[in-house]
């Protein structure tokens, strides 16, 4: 077959060096780890009519519903219409969300075409109620296509795609939503300092990472997407969350080398107006980060598997269940913290909201409630318990005498520690966090999160996404696990991970005596009964310095709840 068969749609005078055809012009991979790691390397990237080969060979061995439409469904709708160019552009259904179709250095006139073809889709596919990116991905397959209808039938087979635990396109607002949030989580842990640059300057931190997707499929410059394109239809979605937390840390590096190394922490800027610079920055990455660095950037993130990102999306997805968000609202999922009517004696609503930020997105949802306060319930361990017992995630808070504060977000409900009876046990999983805010803000997670190589039996992502792929029982390996729904991310839970030692996993405890967060050579914080006097010190779980003076009296105590802000 010609090779302008599969450029028909293209404008070549966009397509600068990729319209030079160059490279390896056959291939035939059959091992899938093999052809991962062609597709990272951009082993077809440089032969446009290969790539097209190459797609159609990876979308026809999608896994899809018995019932799926094919080209000739599209030609037997369309009718002669299905060879002719549309003469002007239909309205796109009100499924994509206002998404406008990128051009892709695709020709004026097959813009047209992208929209004809969403419109046979939606008729095909009835069940879709919001897909964003839609758009965005018919148009970039349009552009190796022989036709109008193989590339129907190419995104028919992305869209119907029934593989256990594999997801391609979000198709249900619920999907998408809790991807945002499951984006969030993935910012907090892998992307640190990008993650506290918006929360220093977004005043709605899950505002902006709302838009997260459209970074990717509609922002990027087609030369960088074509190469995530390649991947993506290989591994799968997880490719495009990797290539967001890679944007995100360049945004960062952008800003600051913009401000002169500086980011002025007090002035918040409207989230809208965040959006649009990372937008922006996103479209013109092309003149300071090439496509091969913006790969070898999102695939240096590590201990980033498909799994872990199944767990955490079931996770989110029932959390929204749960508060009613099954479809899109008018107001946008934000933030539950209320500066206008959030009080604490220890601290100001901008110091809530950056930890607010720091929680995971599900309980972000929520509102602080308080539970326990020393100045109103006393310096009673036992009154510690009995208000805390039942609640699950809590924040402890605590204002030294010296004016420090420093605290704890501890994930599992203080009844646990009953079950080591009179001997003191550590439980909790690793979503707990250490963290001081005077005299400087500063948060220590689980040290697993930042060495992986604690875990040194962990497998590795390829192992892992071959295993998980190929298992048998996929189906049942992505259910949730029989906990409470408050129940937090069980892919966190130390047992699900070969750790070097128990020192590295021991989160949080308590007896009649006292309350211990973090452990081995060590404690992050250690508080008596009374409540009245603490330490803290380093300690393997969190590898934290002290987090005020290493033994301290305690001015104020509290400790904070989180309340379904959906509830009735």
């Amino acid at each position: 077959m010609a090779e302008e068969d599969y450029g028909s749609f293209v404008d070549w005078n966009q397509m600068g060096d990729l319209a030079k055809s160059s490279g390896p012009s056959k291939i035939d991979v059959k091992d899938l780890k093999e052809c991962k790691q062609m597709a990272r390397q951009g082993y077809w990237a440089k032969n446009h009519k290969l790539r097209a080969q190459v797609y159609q060979q990876l979308i026809k061995a999608i896994p899809c519903r018995t019932v799926t439409p094919d080209a000739e469904v599209y030609r037997d709708i369309m009718g002669k219409a299905a060879t002719k160019k549309p003469s002007s552009l239909i309205p796109l259904p009100e499924f994509v969300d206002g998404s406008p179709v990128p051009r892709y250095c695709l020709k004026t006139e097959a813009v047209a075409s992208v929209h004809q073809i969403i419109n046979c889709i939606a008729g095909q596919f009835p069940d879709i109620s919001h897909c964003p990116g839609l758009p965005a991905m018919t148009s970039l397959l349009l552009h190796f296509s022989i036709d109008e209808a193989q590339c129907f039938e190419h995104v028919s087979r992305i869209l119907a795609c029934n593989e256990p635990g594999k997801r391609l396109l979000d198709q249900t607002f619920l999907a998408y939503e809790s991807n945002c949030m499951t984006f969030g989580d993935l910012a907090n842990k892998h992307c640190t300092a990008a993650h506290k640059l918006i929360v220093a300057t977004a005043q709605d931190v899950m505002e902006v990472y709302s838009d997260w997707q459209h970074w990717v499929l509609g922002c990027l410059p087609f030369s960088h997407m074509v190469r995530v394109l390649d991947v993506y239809l290989v591994e799968g979605y997880k490719i495009l969350y990797r290539v967001a937390i890679a944007l995100l840390k360049f945004y960062r590096k952008q800003k600051l080398a913009s401000q002169g190394g500086q980011v002025n922490q007090h002035q918040q800027e409207d989230s809208d107006k965040i959006k649009a610079d990372i937008r922006a920055f996103v479209k013109d990455i092309g003149s300071t980060v090439t496509p091969d660095k913006l790969l070898e950037k999102a695939f240096s993130l590590r201990l980033f598997s498909r799994k872990e990102i199944t767990l955490l999306q079931l996770t989110n997805e029932k959390s929204l269940q749960q508060k009613g968000i099954v479809v899109k609202q008018k107001r946008h999922v934000q933030l539950a913290l209320n500066p206008d009517t959030f009080t604490s004696e220890i601290v100001s609503a901008k110091e809530m909201h950056d930890i607010w930020s720091w929680i995971p997105e599900r309980f972000a949802l929520c509102q602080p409630q308080l539970l326990f306060t020393t100045s109103t319930h006393g310096c009673s361990l036992n009154r510690f318990y009995s208000h805390c017992e039942g609640y699950e995630p809590t924040l402890l808070l605590i204002r030294t005498t010296d004016c420090d504060v420093c605290g704890a977000f501890l994930s599992t409900d203080w009844e646990e520690r009953k079950r080591g009876g009179n001997k003191l046990s550590f439980f909790g999983t690793g979503e707990c966090f250490v963290f001081r805010l005077k005299p400087e803000i500063e948060r220590y997670e689980w040290i697993v999160i930042r060495h992986p190589e604690l875990a040194s039996s962990i497998k590795t992502e390829d192992q892992e996404d071959m295993a998980f792929s190929e298992d048998k029982n996929a189906d049942n390996s992505l259910k949730q696990p029989e906990k409470p729904p408050g129940e937090l991310s069980p892919f966190l839970s130390a047992r699900h991970f070969n750790l070097n030692s128990k020192n590295t996993s021991m989160f949080m405890a308590g007896s009649n005596d006292s309350i211990i967060v973090g452990g081995g050579d060590g404690n992050a914080l250690y508080i008596d009964s009374e409540l009245n006097h603490g330490r803290t010190g380093r300690c393997t779980t969190f590898d934290n310095p002290p987090l005020c003076a290493e033994s301290f009296q305690i001015s104020l105590l509290e400790v904070w709840g989180f309340q379904d802000s959906m509830a009735s």
